[in-house]
């Protein structure tokens, strides 16, 4: 599976690149919600593990422009969150497209499960 890790926090990309990278997996991160515009444009992934609160760019400002780039559900996004988010705000979230919120903190090997589980539940689809 090939991951984007989208994190203003250098150690939680650092732990998912160790953790996905020994996994078998091709992970690449940012720690800039600017900088993953230009990676999204330029290259294709299979998940992409998204902050929800950064500072200058932040994870609404990156799923709004993506918005304008097209179709949101094309791009498999996961919202991290350790943030408190309204159960409406996560359905909208949902509803634009992003395939799931999750609440930090999350223990690594039940996250890379859940992508494992989202990335076979997409080979259905």
């Amino acid at each position: 599976m090939k991951i984007l890790s989208i994190d203003d926090n250098e150690g939680i990309t650092e732990t998912l690149g160790d953790v996905f990278e020994m996994s078998g997996h091709e992970y690449f991160s940012t720690n800039s919600g600017i900088d993953a515009i230009e990676l999204i444009k330029n290259n294709q992934y299979d998940v992409i593990l998204l902050d929800y609160s950064m500072p200058e760019f932040s994870g609404l400002d990156v799923i709004a422009k993506l918005e304008t780039m097209g179709n949101l559900r094309d791009f498999n996004i996961v919202m991290f969150t350790a943030s408190s988010i309204s159960e409406s705000k996560i359905n909208e979230l949902i509803q634009k497209g992003v395939r799931e919120v999750i609440k930090k903190p999350i223990e690594v090997d039940d996250l890379v499960k859940r992508l494992l589980e989202f990335s076979s539940e997409k080979s259905d689809v």
